[in-house]
């Protein structure tokens, strides 16, 4: 997606004025750098979480990690050289990078925690990246970037991966993935589509860890009445399917409103062991799966 001109030129003019000094950091990502604050309660980490757009939230990445959350998905533009968060170009600030907002935080709690994002647990925390615009270009950046956080990283390299505390896996602009299907060492995964499940020559879960997809393409049920059987079946067999090569299932665009309809489909989310539930409702969220994902 083209950022539109009279917005890049506006983004463009602001860049450079920060940039001919020093890119001013959030004041909660500078705390993050040096105080990484961990999650308040002593549950578990839910694996389930995802946090989707959570750079929207007052805090972003520290309110999921808060509430436990062990994904978390930020929007990025390609904006000369720079990698700003945003879900449109209007909302583009180049003091809101990629770098202060997730990977210095990130990487700082990482140390503190001698090596995990929450301390003593040793899965991967998801950072889902949607490239929004110049796929190749942005992921090229993005892969610059990710190399000097290489240490916390899950890497995949001669197509073997070895697990870090932090897995960047790429979605958005599909003109992404050319370049890193042809890198030899990755520090990021490949977000894949139902398609790739149906594919003649699928690509492995070293490279497609995650299949994600819009729930209403593939389900009418919104949660009102009962799951008709037939949709019921066609979810079982998709994560069944995924999970036969060792990937993960995420769908967006579920109900996200607090209601009876929410709680049915994430209801049949959990029954069906898919494995991210996507809300920006983080507490909502939350107190679901302390009391329904024991």
């Amino acid at each position: 997606m083209a950022v539109a001109a009279p917005t890049r030129r506006r983004v463009v003019t602001t860049l450079a004025a920060a940039l001919a000094g020093t890119i001013a950091v959030p004041a909660y990502a500078q705390a993050a750098e040096t105080n990484p604050q961990r999650p308040q309660r002593h549950h578990k980490p839910l694996r389930r979480a995802h946090a989707h757009n959570d750079y929207e939230h007052d805090r972003p990445l520290l309110d999921a990690l808060s509430h436990g959350f062990t994904s978390v998905e930020a929007d990025i533009f390609l904006v000369d050289g720079q990698l700003l968060v945003a879900h449109d170009p209007l909302g583009l600030d180049p003091s809101r990078t990629l770098e202060s907002l997730y990977l210095a935080p990130l990487a700082a709690r990482v140390r503190a925690n001698h090596g995990s994002v929450y301390r003593g647990y040793r899965r991967p925390v998801q950072l889902l990246i949607d490239i929004k615009n110049e796929g190749a270009a942005a992921y090229t950046e993005l892969h610059r970037q990710l190399r000097r956080h290489r240490r916390m990283l899950s890497t995949c390299a001669h197509g073997k991966v070895r697990p870090g505390a932090v897995t960047p896996v790429i979605s958005g602009d599909r003109a992404a993935r050319a370049p890193m299907e042809a890198q030899r060492v990755r520090h990021a995964f490949y977000d894949g589509r139902l398609d790739d499940l149906g594919a003649a020559a699928p690509a492995p879960a070293s490279f497609i860890p995650l299949i994600s997809s819009n729930w209403t393409h593939s389900f009418t049920w919104q949660g009102a009445g009962p799951f008709p059987a037939a949709e019921r079946a066609k979810l079982h067999a998709i994560v069944s399917a995924a999970r036969r090569r060792g990937q993960r299932v995420r769908f967006w665009a579920t109900p996200d409103l607090p209601g009876p309809a929410r709680d049915s489909v994430w209801t049949e989310l959990l029954a069906a062991d898919v494995d991210h539930i996507n809300t920006d409702d983080l507490a909502g969220l939350e107190r679901f799966l302390r009391t329904h994902d024991a």
